[in-house]
């Protein structure tokens, strides 16, 4: 991610929005992370994110599958 500070950002806007095209931008005030700019879709995009990791592994089909049985040889241990 490219890094600009809000100053740069208020002296080049065209620039800096030229770089969001390409890759988000981090604006930083007083040296710390202010603002992201990035692209209406990057942001649409990151809308239909699922917001945790059950929903982003939830399936839109469901898949039919047989579960074979597994046979162990368990035996007490001799002592």
């Amino acid at each position: 991610m490219a890094i600009v500070t809000a100053a740069e950002f208020n002296q080049r806007p065209s620039h800096v929005k030229r770089v969001a095209q390409e890759e988000p931008v981090i604006i930083t005030e007083h040296s710390r992370p202010s603002f992201v700019l990035l692209t209406y879709a990057e942001y649409q995009r990151l809308l239909r994110m699922p917001g945790d990791l059950a929903q982003w592994l939830e399936m839109d089909e469901e898949i039919e599958f047989e579960i074979e049985p597994v046979g162990l040889d368990i035996r007490p241990a001799n002592i």
